[in-house]
């Protein structure tokens, strides 16, 4: 990094603590990463974390979930031993739970921690789009109360909250860095024009209490949790419990953090990092990878999407780099509220059709360069894209006597297993319910404040800290450094690692029609996606 570049963010961040929620997941760890590699003035990084009971210590977690992640082998590689020493000197791993008051910690611990605070930087979320009602208002959104506390109790200390672009829900067209009304139900709003969201919350609780009254077991439940967060969702405007959630949070911080440090960072679908610090470093399997998949283990001959539809994408690295950018706005510039969006749509769009033909002619081009994602097979040499109105009518018309004759097997007291051909139809069903969404959009997501920023903290362009979009070229990122990051890093097996889970079953989860009841599946505080 030059002298000039990246300065500025060097000067603001410069003897700072920071704390950091959510770098168990993939965006908190390419955050940290980056904070570590690039910022070296910064004081301390603070990472609040979850106590497990694999481990001893929340420290011995983080030396095994995080320090352990080959997002640092750029870091390791050029110096293991100040790697470590790094993570010793500047991180400083704090056990405690966000959704409790607190964090859970007594109340002198709570204000040690924000005395020693400087800039507080939430990540955590449930990124689950079907999230239980109950479990995605607790996650995404009271708990940004602790944070507001945690803020109030060290004298206002600055916020950055990552959220997402799509908290602006069913609205379509030109979506712009601002907090636009809901599509649906109304919610009330001050003389301000903040919305409040006590009221919206208070009447989702008592739905909340009136399903509990009903259940008849865990299982019965946690479906009418996810149904109800689906329906209301629908009925206010948004398309998933997630995003609707995440909205609320959004109010509650602007509400209560009137004329003080505020930034909101909404990335759109956060995909592998561009170029640092590797190209095409992921974790895990993200929104947009669903049709690479597809495509991939050739499970479906279809997938839902407009070919000329544009998918929002936007590298992990851009985001990281955004979030740090807001982190030194409030610093150079306290007591206002500032949103920004990491986007590609708006300046650089990826229409689907586009993506697909790189992902085809890469495929059958090098396919034996990914043996984990292709399986040694060559795939095939067309994917098509169907409307999703015709999507949904064929898997039907397929699903219908499918399901019949499943029936009828188990009432003759036959195998009550799913045929092949069955399961890759009710995985392309399950596929299209998430991925149609973010695939046919009626939107643009606009990032001019974005770039202003760049521009005013001179990290504008293709600099260390860059965000523009503009420089993505989608045919060496998307069927080249993404496919290449998908082989090297999500398909890799981590079962062998303390605490860590297999990527490969991943994958292996989403394209089969196996899964452990909802009681029975345990969810994470997660890295926003």
């Amino acid at each position: 990094m030059s002298n000039k570049e990246g300065s500025v963010i060097n000067k603001e961040l410069s003897g700072k603590h920071v704390l950091i929620t959510g770098c168990t997941g993939f965006l908190g760890k390419v955050l940290l990463e980056k904070l570590l590699r690039s910022v070296p003035d910064i004081a301390g990084i603070h990472l609040l974390m979850r106590g497990s009971k694999k481990f001893s210590s929340v420290r011995e977690r983080f030396d095994a979930e995080i320090a352990s992640s080959t997002v640092f082998n750029h870091l390791r590689t050029e110096d293991a031993a100040g790697f470590e020493n790094l993570c010793d000197e500047k991180v400083h791993v704090i056990s405690g739970e966000l959704t409790q008051p607190n964090f859970g910690l007594a109340d002198d611990e709570f204000q040690t921690l924000a005395n020693n605070l400087d800039m507080i930087v939430n990540s955590a979320a449930s990124v689950n789009f079907r999230e239980e009602l109950d479990k995605a208002i607790t996650i995404n959104t009271l708990c940004l109360n602790n944070i507001i506390a945690l803020s109030e109790a060290g004298n206002n200390i600055p916020v950055v909250q990552v959220s997402t672009c799509y908290v602006h829900g069913f609205n379509t067209g030109d979506i712009y860095e601002e907090t636009k009304a809901p599509a649906g139900r109304s919610i009330p709003r001050n003389t301000l024009g903040q919305y409040q969201i006590e009221s919206t919350i208070q009447k989702l609780q008592k739905k909340i209490s009136k399903v509990k009254e009903k259940a008849k077991s865990k299982g019965h439940l946690s479906k009418l949790l996810i149904d109800l967060g689906i329906e209301e969702a629908h009925k206010y405007g948004w398309n998933d419990t997630y995003t609707f959630t995440k909205w609320m949070g959004e109010q509650l911080l602007i509400e209560n953090l009137t004329n003080k440090s505020l930034a909101i960072v909404r990335p759109a679908i956060i995909e592998s990092t561009m170029s640092g610090p590797q190209p095409g470093w992921i974790e895990g399997v993200k929104v947009a990878d669903a049709i690479i998949f597809a495509y991939a283990r050739g499970k479906i001959a279809m997938f839902p999407g407009d070919a000329n539809g544009v998918i929002d994408i936007i590298p992990a690295d851009l985001v990281a780099n955004s979030i740090i950018l807001a982190m030194t706005k409030t610093f150079k510039n306290p007591g206002h509220t500032n949103i920004y969006q990491s986007c590609s749509s708006g300046s650089n769009p990826a229409r689907i059709g586009q993506l697909r033909d790189y992902m085809v002619d890469e495929g059958t081009a090098n396919f034996e360069a990914y043996p984990k994602l292709f399986k040694g097979k060559r795939p095939a040499d067309y994917f098509p894209l169907a409307p999703q109105a015709a999507f949904d009518n064929a898997m039907k018309a397929v699903q219908l006597p499918l399901d019949m004759a499943q029936r009828a097997r188990s009432i003759l007291g036959m195998e009550d297993q799913k045929w092949g051909f069955h399961k890759n139809i009710d995985t392309a069903a399950k596929l299209s319910t998430v991925f149609a969404f973010y695939s046919q959009p009626k939107y643009k997501f606009h990032n001019g404040k974005l770039l202003a920023l760049a521009e005013e903290l001179g990290v504008a362009g293709d600099s260390e800290f860059i965000v523009d979009p503009a420089l993505i070229d989608w045919k060496k990122y998307f069927g080249k450094t993404h496919i290449a990051g998908l082989e090297k890093y999500a398909l890799v097996d981590k079962s062998t690692k303390p605490g860590s889970k297999s990527e490969t079953a991943k994958v292996k989860s989403l394209f089969t029609n196996k899964s452990k009841p909802a009681q029975e599946t345990k969810k994470d505080i997660k890295a926003a996606v």
